[in-house]
């Protein structure tokens, strides 16, 4: 399975690829917004983990933007924040994010909400 996991925070966005990794899932990082729209057009991921508080494009203009490209649009996007859930939830409604899991969770968590989107598509 090809994850691209979007997040400014480098360190974060290569140890969760890390892990991700010993999980049989292919990974690959964009720090960023502009760089996830780029790199989710041209590799097509599976799922993708998108951060939402970054710079520049944050998290809800580049998962609207993969929305509205074909290439993407049927994608899995998971918000994966330190946001709290009620500021995600409004956006969940809209053809945004598919899922949610805050920061800070034990990282089965996160893994077991890919397997469920994946084996639902």
């Amino acid at each position: 399975m090809r994850v691209l996991i979007v997040d400014d925070y480098k360190d974060g966005a290569e140890a969760l690829a890390a892990y991700l990794s010993f999980k049989a899932m292919e990974c690959r990082i964009a720090l960023g917004g502009r760089q996830a729209i780029e790199l989710a057009t041209a590799w097509q991921p599976d799922v993708i983990i998108m951060d939402i508080s970054m710079p520049g494009i944050d998290g809800f203009e580049a998962t609207l933007a993969l929305r509205r490209d074909l290439r993407a649009g049927n994608t899995v996007i998971i918000a994966f924040t330190a946001l709290d859930e009620a500021d995600v939830l409004g956006h969940l409604s809209h053809p945004t994010f598919d899922g949610y899991c805050q920061k800070g969770q034990p990282p089965d968590v996160l893994v077991a909400l890919i397997w469920f989107f994946v084996r639902a598509g």
